[in-house]
């Protein structure tokens, strides 16, 4: 059962400049919606109980956006609006599933999830990257759903054209399980199109063992100078544990950059 989710949400946000300079772009809203409470309520739809937020003193707005009950609780005396109260009641659902950790020098998502070692109590996690939404089906759903029949971890997946292969992890497949889901062979971080070894991308959506910590304790600086989540996998892999790569069926929205965050509210105002 997946209980606890991680979300990094450290990083700097430069594709998003020059508003995300005062901004976090996680609160920035997709559709007249904040984009973190997609991937909050993506999370709770699909059972999780517990979620840690990876952020840095440079984010302290996202702690406060559900911490400030005193301006709700004056305002709601004051203008007696049925809407603030349900918005009131949504914060506080989130608030209190919410727990929050620093990571205060950006040095990768495997760092950022290095944080939350202490917290994570189960065999498996769910972990999210925020700058990735998934509209119309719940992935990570999805995935808890196949975790539950095959106890192990689970990666999302997407096919992507060949000529922007070099933008993405790749898989290297194992083997088919069925049309929407393969084991792993391998994760290959921004291959070249003549050496990738297929054209199934990783996606932000990841289930993981709670083993990851003690690779990520050993992990060296990768690509960039950071501590890749990726390369700590790959060596998991290699240990002989089972990772299965989930084609996911809802649509991606990339919110990480201008275009793709325009594009993402036009994408919900449809639905």
């Amino acid at each position: 059962m997946i209980r606890q989710a991680i979300i990094p949400l450290a990083g700097l946000g430069t594709r998003l400049l020059p508003i995300t300079s005062v901004f976090p772009k996680e609160l920035l809203l997709i559709n007249g919606k904040p984009g973190i409470e997609y991937i909050l309520d993506e999370c709770i739809d699909a059972g999780i109980k517990e979620i840690v937020f990876i952020i840095s003193k440079k984010k302290e707005l996202i702690k406060r956006y559900f911490n400030n009950d005193q301006f709700y609780q004056k305002i709601i005396k004051k203008k007696k609006d049925s809407r603030l109260k349900n918005e009131y009641k949504k914060i506080l659902k989130y608030k209190n599933m919410i727990r929050f950790v620093y990571q205060n020098n950006p040095k990768g998502t495997g760092d950022a999830v290095l944080k939350a070692k202490n917290i994570i109590k189960d065999k498996f996690f769910l972990m999210l990257l925020p700058d990735d939404l998934i509209i119309k089906r719940n992935c990570s759903k999805d995935m808890v759903s196949l975790h539950n029949k095959k106890k192990c971890s689970i990666m999302a997946s997407m096919i992507v054209s060949k000529k922007t292969i070099s933008r993405w992890g790749i898989y290297s497949k194992k083997s088919l399980i069925d049309k929407k889901n393969f084991y792993i062979k391998d994760v290959i971080e921004k291959p070249s199109i003549k050496t990738a070894p297929s054209n199934n991308a990783v996606i932000g959506r990841y289930i993981l063992p709670k083993k990851i910590f003690s690779k990520l304790n050993k992990q060296k600086k990768g690509k960039g100078g950071e501590i890749h989540i990726t390369d700590a996998i790959r060596n998991l892999i290699r240990d002989g544990e089972l990772f299965i790569g989930h084609t996911f069926k809802g649509k991606y929205l990339d919110c990480g950059t201008m275009n793709g965050y325009i594009k993402s509210s036009q994408e919900i105002s449809k639905i």
